[in-house]
């Protein structure tokens, strides 16, 4: 098993990964024996990798970490980087690798502070590991100002630090920022091969895979969840009945507040689980008591956690409702497939039923006119409309056609 094996179908991408891991793994071994460098090298200092969700960006970068850190004997005998075994490989694979740092955040956006963070540590040289590695899976949540931090620390990288951004699209990226990378595109990968990791990494039932990983079209996090959660299979039902439901005014209001209940049900699961051992943590850590009252001077800290907590919660939510918009634009996709008869793919075979009812009733330009509302939705909410309103406005959109 190597490090690559995750990273489901993406060869281009596995390949130009795999030779600049060598080239890396030759820079480095150049640089210590005091022969000249490669002008030729396959490797950089900084990378962009973008694909539509689901597609695996940060499955390729922390794969690519490991392969830079790769410590097996057999590369002395021209065995490739990234082996899986070793102890670079597995301690960058599962998070504890003292010179791998990956950025994942639960929260709207990452700061200026959080970034100059990155930046200092960027400057270090490696403590155990052959390179300084900063995965950064949310690059598109940067603001600005974070931006233009992170900009300074591409612009004059240390000699062993890789930069390694994940984002949806290049547009999501500062252009200052993306034109100093080296940009890897991932695609989505075939609904096959998906199955086929769920039934091999994670045994999964395979009628249960090929189902999870047709219903997300190939979104590998989603069709696990799917496929493994009770509860996520009952929230999508109940999302694939919404268009049933928009016969009437009341029923669109009716659809629309209980999508928004379960997001808000999903962010509340969430925080019971995290948010009580954070705070009862840095209670902890600041010195209180269970059951007292906190020491002087901590009040700022807990304030700053509970901040922190509320704008992971509305996250949490936007990205619930955003994943409902998201199964309801893909069963009107099947809606419009039926009525042109396509010969592709139905995605949503489990409510077959349903699609037909829907297709029969309809015409091709109200299904259309439907998945932009849906669209609409989202970009609505992208701009920070009240999601029960912007939600609203979406049932009453399909109840129209």
């Amino acid at each position: 098993m190597t490090v690559w094996d995750d990273l489901v179908g993406q060869d281009r991408v596995r390949e130009q990964l795999a030779a600049a891991a060598r080239d890396a793994d030759a820079l480095v071994t150049a640089v210590s024996d005091g022969k000249p460098l490669d002008q030729g090298s396959k490797m950089t200092h900084a990378w962009l990798f973008t694909g539509p969700p689901g597609s695996g960006r940060s499955t390729a970068a922390r794969a690519f970490a490991a392969a830079l850190q790769c410590t097996s004997p057999d590369r002395a005998l021209g065995g490739a980087p990234g082996c899986g075994f070793c102890d670079g490989c597995h301690t960058s694979l599962v998070g504890t690798h003292a010179d791998v740092e990956v950025i994942r955040t639960d929260l709207l956006s990452i700061g200026v502070k959080e970034t100059r963070d990155l930046v200092r540590r960027a400057q270090l040289s490696p403590a155990v590991g052959r390179w300084q590695v900063i995965v950064m899976e949310d690059a598109d949540r940067l603001t600005e100002g974070a931006g233009n931090v992170l900009l300074k620390a591409v612009e004059e990288p240390a000699p062993r630090t890789v930069w390694m951004l994940c984002a949806p699209s290049l547009e999501d990226v500062l252009p200052t920022i993306r034109s100093r990378c080296r940009h890897l595109t991932l695609s989505t990968p075939p609904v096959e091969a998906v199955a086929d990791v769920l039934i091999r990494r994670d045994g999964i039932d395979p009628e249960r895979a090929h189902n999870a990983a047709r219903a997300t079209q190939g979104h590998i996090g989603r069709a696990r969840r799917l496929a493994t959660d009770e509860r996520a299979r009952a929230r999508r039902a109940a999302v694939l009945k919404v268009p049933l439901r928009v016969a009437d005014v009341g029923g669109c209001l009716k659809a629309a507040q209980e999508l928004i209940d379960t997001a808000t049900d999903d962010a509340k699961q969430l925080a019971e689980e995290v948010d009580a051992k954070e705070t009862e943590d840095l209670k902890a850590a600041l010195g209180g008591v269970a059951g007292g009252r906190m020491p002087r001077g901590t009040a700022g800290a807990m304030k700053e956690l509970e901040d922190k907590q509320k704008r992971r919660k509305t996250r949490t939510q936007r990205d619930s409702l955003d994943l409902a918009l998201t199964e309801l634009t893909g069963f009107y996709r099947d809606v419009l497939a039926l009525q042109l008869g396509s010969r592709l793919a139905i995605a949503n075979v489990d409510v077959q039923d349903s699609l037909d009812r829907i297709a029969e009733s309809s015409t091709p330009a109200q299904t259309l006119r439907r998945i932009e509302s849906v669209i609409a939705c989202r970009e609505a909410m992208d701009r920070n409309v009240a999601p029960l309103l912007a939600v609203e406005a979406m049932t009453m959109a399909l109840r129209a056609g």
